[in-house]
This record gives structure tokens, sequence and C-alpha cells, in this order.
């Protein structure tokens, strides 16, 4: 009789393709896991043909986001832990909230309503969607200058430069406008809920040089759980920014991922 193995499902964020998680792939299939990592709606199967076609993704919003992962979960033979980076954080928060999944994973993940902090260089890497109010239902793309604030602000230029080059897609601006508002709307796709006893155990982690999701906000996030009787954890990594799941500590992170799913015998 073969092993049953526990699915992991991988959400990217935006402006990374889905084929980022190729290491964690690899990493947690050699754990015991069978992962995959699906692309977001309309995601072109490459980082070449996402350029070639940046406006394939144009106007996805969160819960078109959420609403494809949640139909291949349930297709999934059994549930999965869920794993997700920036607005794959949020994501998962969102899937986890709905009682999918045995378990989340958010690594820097987008802000959710209910969390109210805002530092200077949340906003500064939000520019280049948020900059122009006609790019709401466009994609845009990232410089390798945008990327180097926004993601890999922590490294070298030269590491930052070819992540870029590696990783990087034209992304859907809608969702950042979706949280950019979500305080002051009475309905917001970034709502989660955050009061549910009865999911499993959630993890969030923060880099602490974080740009684009400054570590204050993560900790924010983690306080809008605290009335939950589920578990939830937290973990920060210093002096990491935004790229930390791609970048040369990623596995430093996975591993930590590993050991928590391992601790919550999962």
């Amino acid at each position: 009789m073969s092993e049953t193995r526990t699915p992991v499902v991988f959400i990217h964020g935006l402006w990374l393709h889905a084929t980022s998680w190729d290491p964690w792939l690899d990493r947690f299939r050699d754990a015991g896991y069978d992962p995959v990592a699906p692309g977001w709606p309309n995601e072109p199967a490459t980082v070449e043909l996402a350029r070639q076609e940046p406006g394939a993704v144009a106007d996805t919003g969160i819960d078109d986001a959420t609403g494809h992962y949640a139909g291949i979960i349930e297709r999934l033979a059994s549930p999965p832990v869920m794993i997700g980076h920036s607005f794959g954080g949020l994501i998962v928060q969102k899937l986890l909230g709905q009682g999918h999944g045995v378990a989340g994973v958010a690594i820097d993940p987008a802000q959710i309503k209910g969390v109210l902090s805002l530092p200077f260089s949340q906003l500064r890497a939000g520019l280049p969607a948020l900059g122009n109010p006609a790019n709401r239902h466009r994609s845009v793309s990232l410089t390798q200058k945008q990327f180097r604030f926004g993601f890999g602000n922590a490294l070298s230029e030269e590491e930052s430069n070819a992540l870029h080059a590696k990783w990087t897609i034209p992304a859907p601006a809608r969702p950042l406008f979706q949280v950019a508002g979500a305080n002051l709307a009475r309905r917001s796709q970034a709502q989660v809920d955050t009061l549910n006893h009865t999911r499993g155990p959630l993890l969030l982690i923060s880099g602490t040089a974080d740009h684009t999701v400054p570590d204050v906000v993560t900790r924010s996030t983690w306080k809008q759980y605290e009335h939950s009787d589920a578990t939830t954890a937290f973990k920060w990594f210093p002096e990491r920014g935004h790229s930390l799941a791609i970048d040369n500590g990623w596995e430093d992170i996975a591993d930590t991922v590993l050991e928590w799913l391992k601790h919550n015998g999962i």
C-alpha cells in the first residue's frame, strides 16, 4: 500500500510567478508531502508567457483568486496545508477562516481588514500600482529599481536584479486597491474570519526589514487573532525583506515551516 502524503498548496503573491515556489516544492516533497503551486486565475504557465501576455491577469480581485484556490483545494484527495507569500498569505488566511485546509502559513502577508498600521515604506512599495487610479483594472509590472525597494532591499543589488529577471511578472493592481480601501469599506474582500475557533493552526511569518509588508503590519495582523481559540503562531526573521521566500536564505524559512508543521503533528 502506498504512503498517503499530506497535500501542500503554495500560493504566490503579486509580481511573482507560481514557478518561484519550485525550490519549495522539492524540499517539501523530500520531507514527505505532496506539494503543488498553481498560478492565479488565467496566469500563463511560464514567466516568459506571463510577460508576453500582461493583460491575462488584469482585474483579478482577491475574491477571484480565493475562489480559484478554493476550487483547487476542494478537488484534492484530502485537506492540504496552505502556504502563501504576500497576497498569497492573505488568501491563505481567508481560506483557513472559511474552513479550508488543515493548517495555514502566511509569509509577509498582505494586510487584512482591521489592520490600521500604514508605514511610509508600504505606501512607497505600492505606488507602482496605486499611483495611478486607472491601474485598478490593469496589470502592472515592476522595474528593477521598484523591485529592489519592495522586495530586494535587504539583498545586494546584483541578487535583487537577478531575482527580478528570473521570477517577476505583471500583476493585477486591483488587490492593492482593495486592501488600501479595506478599512473604509463596509464589505471588503480583504476581510478575514479571525474569530473562527475551529480552523486549523496558522503561522504568521515576518521579515523585519520588509518594505512591502513591514513587520509592524504582520504583528498587527497577529493581534487580530487574539480572540480566537485556534492556534496562531508568529515568527520573525531579523533583517529579512519581502524576498525572503525566494532569495538566498529561503531554506531557513522553508525549514522553519517544516519544523512548525511537525510540532503541530501535520
